[in-house]
């Protein structure tokens, strides 16, 4: 049996999942090769496919031409498009816009037409939906690591933007120009999906499945939910002490952990655990950030931005120093970071959205908010603070272990492969 797992980059959070899951597959003796558009780290079996490109002399010579041009400011860059210029009047803050057509064609890679079975997980800028399902003869699998496979460009359907002067989430409104071009988005999506059979969709929680499920057209296909895995022998407890050394926190304070590769991003709901965190007044909390530095934080008191970490072993290492992770995000579907934390047998607070409450057991993993509040955030940061409430590191671990470690993710989709090949 041989894979061809096909992600758009090996970076951000479903990058990552992607090629662990590579990684895993790899490590159970299975065929499995990793297709990227844009490659950064040298994992096992991945490869990069390029652009298709017309290369005959005379598109050569043009292209040439068009440069040396450009260069001596004899001809003007080019006026940008409407789906350019629709995407850059979207409101700041929301997630990624991308659309269905690409220059990519997955179909003339080596490695597609050597495959069994095709994986496709976050493919955005990758994926040429014509092209590709009117081409393609194998079976595919395609995992969801947010809705932008089945929505009408936007990757998370956001219907909240920040929060108001309450701390309640502020409900977003959409233009006619928006909802026009999610319609025709969504439309190309489904004409390309029409006529096709041997489509498999993978879920990595119960929300997500039920997503899905409510749109037309996509709902026709079987799903099948496999949560994330993750390397258990990286992400574990390590010494709380030494790690708070190795990070120069003090261990008198009670550390809150914030961890987003862009905290920015309004879905992230940073700005809601920052007025929660105030709301507390306690002075021996210290929250402690993981992403993209901002600089607008400088002026708050109690605040570690560390910016972004790159290597597992480090990061495993910030969840055990730390004493609660808290992701506050609006909306998520199954989020690494989370099912990080609790390898390393460190707690979780969250909102009840999403796939949160698929990974917290209140108060034996971790708290799940009231409601999705300022105020209810606060509640639940003070109660993991001050209430007599015993966490056990190790029974947390023991338990992300036997749901998440890559060996149960590995196993759930070898069984998957199998059943399409056979």
């Amino acid at each position: 049996m041989k894979l061809l797992l096909i992600n758009t980059s090996d970076k951000g959070g479903a990058g990552k999942a992607c090629a662990r899951l590579h990684m895993g597959l790899l490590n159970m003796d299975i065929d499995s090769k990793l297709l990227l558009a844009k490659k950064t780290s040298n994992y096992n079996e991945s490869y990069v496919l390029h652009p298709k490109k017309n290369n005959t002399l005379l598109d050569k010579l043009q292209r040439k031409t068009l440069k040396i041009l450009r260069e001596l400011k004899l001809l003007s860059v080019p006026k940008k498009t409407q789906e350019e210029l629709f995407v850059e009047k979207r409101t700041k803050g929301l997630e990624l816009y991308s659309f269905p057509n690409t220059k990519y064609d997955i179909t003339e890679s080596e490695l597609y037409k050597q495959a069994d079975i095709i994986n496709l997980h976050w493919v955005s800028g990758f994926l040429d939906y014509q092209s590709f399902f009117q081409k393609n003869t194998k079976p595919v699998v395609w995992t969801l690591h947010d809705m932008n496979p089945f929505s009408g460009g936007e990757h998370y359907e956001e219907t909240f933007l920040g929060i108001n002067k309450k701390g309640l989430p502020t409900k977003r409104t959409f233009s006619n120009e928006e909802l026009a071009q999610f319609e025709s988005v969504l439309n190309l999506k489904k004409e390309a999906l029409s006529k096709v059979k041997d489509l498999h969709f993978v879920t990595l929680c119960d929300w997500m499945t039920n997503e899905i499920k409510q749109k037309e057209v996509f709902n026709r296909f079987p799903i099948h939910k496999i949560p994330n895995g993750i390397d258990s022998s990286i992400f574990k407890i390590r010494n709380k002490v030494h790690s708070r050394d190795l990070l120069n926190i003090p261990l008198d304070k009670k550390v809150i952990l914030f961890v987003a590769d862009l905290i920015g991003a309004n879905r992230k709901g940073f700005n809601i655990l920052v007025e929660a965190i105030e709301k507390l007044e306690q002075h021996n909390v210290q929250l402690f950030v993981i992403g993209n530095r901002n600089d607008s934080l400088s002026h708050l008191k109690n605040i570690i931005q560390y910016g972004t970490v790159n290597d597992d072993r480090l990061l495993s290492s910030i969840y055990s120093a730390a004493d609660v992770f808290v992701i506050p995000s609006l909306m998520d579907n199954l989020p690494n970071t989370v099912l990080e934390s609790l390898l390393c047998g460190t707690p979780v607070i969250g909102f009840p959205i999403g796939g949160i409450p698929d990974m917290i057991l209140h108060k034996k993993n971790g708290i799940i908010a009231e409601d999705v509040s300022v105020e209810a955030l606060a509640n639940a940061i003070f109660k993991f603070l001050n209430e007599d409430v015993t966490y056990s590191a190790e029974e947390i671990r023991k338990d992300a272990v036997s749901k998440y470690d890559e060996k149960v993710q590995a196993k759930k989709y070898i069984e998957l492969f199998e059943s399409l090949v056979n």
